[in-house]
């Protein structure tokens, strides 16, 4: 089974762009969240991926993900996917060891800014940058699937 161990951060200034090392426009609609779990689609940098992720609230998620036909992705976020999408530019930011990914959100979601740092496990020790403010990974309002019903601009 894939499992995903994220934290998510909000943050409080603009000192991760000195670290930048790539940066990818992105654009991901919902086909079915449910209770237990969501189906997306994303595409970015011209390739697309399906991912199947539980809706368990915290750190350690289920999650499966696999590479579609751009072609495809673009059918189902014009056919199927909920609106809004969200669009966002995700950028890696080196911190210490760790490769974390800041995502600036568009659209209904602007002016969200969110970094998340994948671990290997639940008590892996991290270099907290200077840019990270409030932890929000408890939190689903900042969970992307949420954003599509609540988006940013309505909080």
């Amino acid at each position: 089974m894939g499992i995903e161990i994220e934290r998510k951060f909000l943050v409080k200034n603009d000192q991760w762009r000195k670290s930048v090392v790539s940066d990818a426009v992105m654009k991901q609609g919902y086909v079915a969240n449910q209770t237990n779990a969501s189906v997306r689609v994303r595409i970015a940098n011209g390739k697309a991926h399906l991912n199947i992720k539980s809706s368990t609230i915290g750190i350690k998620r289920a999650e499966f993900e696999y590479e579609i036909p751009l072609e495809e992705a673009e059918e189902i976020l014009a056919q199927i996917a909920e609106q809004p999408f969200i669009d966002k530019t995700r950028y890696k930011v080196k911190c210490g060891e760790h490769i974390w990914e800041l995502d600036i959100f568009e659209g209904a979601n602007r002016g969200l800014i969110v970094a998340e740092i994948e671990l290997n496990s639940e008590d892996e020790a991290f270099e907290l940058p200077e840019w990270v403010g409030d932890e929000v990974s408890g939190d689903p309002k900042y969970y992307n699937v949420s954003l599509v019903n609540h988006p940013f601009n309505q909080w």
